[in-house]
């Protein structure tokens, strides 16, 4: 009786953690969507105003606040592994909220060939989610300060800590003092912090519901230590982040960082959190297709994303008044149809500064020869 009873609230507290993790990235995904389509608004206004003071702009800053408290409860919830591959839910929302805005108008055959693979993406998604929630790991505990502390210092997790410091710093050695900017060594540092983040916002979360329950845990040392690991580790992250979006394109970071980060979140729920113990080889291999499919959806969803067009500026002058004119290069593409991910799945075609007028019509190559205010006449040529 007592076993069954176990087992119940061990389901209750996965669909908990599934739902507030699903709630969470879905309004972040909305959030950055209403954020950015603020910023457009104001672009496109006469009268030009700082995006923190329009309405549009905050609350969709405050539906961030309220998807990343959702994840962060999750955590508390939910396995690690079960939680951190969610993150594909706010692919999926931003791949539904980009197609809505789009308003593409095409043949079924066009519309096929351009959007088929997004759509095959997006149901591998879906597909894959519903396996590794339906198979994924069962294991819950109560994480109080003791148990954090007996997880922290038992050999799995040492080791697994000292080979991540070692792997860390030889991948920041290549990349600060031998330029090694590939997206992978960029994207595996962020990865790497993100394991140590996600361990510690499972147990940070979980002692702050503990202690609301009754249980004081916020007087402990470790609480102390996992609270500095998460925001630090977080701070690092964006930093990473930061380089690598100045380098490549930002549909590829986010597929490749996706990817790299649930599979060592997932590798650290089960060296740190010992999530995979009592599983066996069916569920496992059937989480792990669940994974596959859905880490192979994320990467159609933005790979078929269409790549900014970069703003390449030519100046001619204007022999009649002397203005300068400034021409575009790159060719012309469909309002609201390009692939930044950075902010959602609203965002500027154009490549450039949106106030700057741009004349994009080829510069005439004859002119006029005006007369000199002091000169003579110019002689005909024969």
């Amino acid at each position: 009786m007592d076993v069954s009873r176990a087992d119940e609230d061990s389901y209750m507290n996965n669909l908990i953690g599934t739902l507030l993790a699903i709630f969470g990235n879905v309004l972040v995904s909305i959030s950055l969507n209403i954020q950015k389509y603020g910023h457009v608004t104001i672009v496109g206004a006469k009268d030009q105003q700082f995006f923190y003071h329009t309405k549009t702009w905050w609350f969709g800053f405050f539906l961030g606040i309220l998807g990343e408290a959702a994840n962060f409860i999750s955590y508390a919830f939910g396995p690690l592994s079960l939680v951190a591959p969610l993150n594909a839910v706010s692919f999926l929302t931003s791949f539904i909220l980009g197609f809505i805005f789009m308003h593409v108008k095409s043949k079924p055959k066009d519309f096929a060939k351009s959007h088929g693979l997004s759509f095959l993406g997006a149901i591998l998604s879906v597909g894959g989610a519903y396996l590794f929630v339906a198979f994924g790991p069962n294991s819950h505990e109560k994480l109080t300060a003791e148990v954090v502390v007996h997880h922290l210092v038992g050999w799995p997790v040492l080791l697994y800590l000292v080979l991540q410091i070692i792997t860390f710093c030889l991948l920041l050695y290549f990349y600060k003092q031998k330029n090694a900017n590939a997206l992978v060594i960029i994207l595996l540092l962020v990865a790497l912090l993100g394991s140590i983040t996600v361990i510690s916002v499972k147990a940070v979360s979980h002692m702050l519901i503990l202690t609301l329950e009754g249980s004081m845990q916020l007087d402990y040392p470790i609480f102390t230590v996992m609270f500095v690991c998460m925001v630090s580790t977080i701070i690092f992250q964006a930093s990473f982040l930061s380089d690598a979006s100045k380098l490549y394109d930002s549909s590829q970071i986010a597929s490749v960082n996706y990817i790299l980060s649930t599979a060592l979140a997932i590798l650290a729920g089960a060296v740190f959190y010992l999530e995979f113990n009592h599983e066996d080889i069916l569920h496992i291999s059937m989480f792990l297709l669940g994974i596959a499919a859905c880490f192979l959806g994320v990467f159609l969803i933005t790979k078929t994303r269409k790549k900014n067009n970069t703003f390449e500026p030519y100046v001619t002058m204007n022999m009649s008044n002397g203005v300068p004119t400034i021409h575009n290069k790159s060719p012309d593409v469909p309002a609201g149809f390009t692939g930044s991910f950075s902010y959602g799945a609203l965002v500027n075609s154009d490549g450039m500064t949106p106030n700057q007028p741009v004349n994009k019509e080829q510069p005439t190559t004859s002119f006029r020869p005006t007369r000199a205010s002091n000169g003579p006449p110019a002689r005909k040529q024969d």
